[in-house]
């Protein structure tokens, strides 16, 4: 059975983009495409204009094409709480994502979200290169907690 896991942050067009495309880059690399199904959603709709989500944000898609890997055509979504019943896992770049995605999800679906960086045993978050402009902080988080979440399913 496919597991499908949703990653989370505020906009959907920094860190859990960045998320979505190192984990199916990996799950590529390793030969792994078909277990699992790979997403990412906002707990916002800041991003999203019309009905249109902003695609990813242009210094996150050159620091990914740089690195090898594609995320042309993604735009941000919202995450909703259907999607409850869609995924397996919420994974969240920080407390306030996760705080959201339980809100949206609803209290009975908290079990199903968790924070990318406790798969790495730390309680910290993802670094948000929207404050800090530290792209590559936020990608070297990311790669060690992806790295992390994929052993451990």
């Amino acid at each position: 059975m496919t597991k499908k896991l949703m990653f989370v942050c505020h906009g959907n067009i920094c860190r859990s983009p960045m998320a979505e495309f190192v984990c199916k880059d990996v799950l590529r690399k390793e030969g792994r495409e078909g277990e699992i199904t790979v997403a990412s959603s906002a707990v916002s709709a800041e991003e999203i204009w019309g009905g249109v989500g902003n695609p990813v944000y242009p210094p996150v898609a050159k620091l990914l094409k740089e690195k090898g890997i594609d995320c042309a055509g993604k735009r941000a979504v919202r995450l909703r709480a259907s999607d409850a019943d869609k995924y397996d896992l919420f994974v969240c770049m920080d407390e306030s994502n996760l705080r959201g995605a339980v809100r949206i999800l609803g209290g009975h679906n908290a079990s199903k979200c968790v924070k990318l960086m406790q798969y790495c045993h730390s309680d910290d978050d993802v670094s948000d290169p929207w404050y800090t402009r530290d792209f590559t902080t936020c990608y070297q988080d990311i790669v060690r907690g992806v790295t992390a979440l994929l052993q451990s399913i």
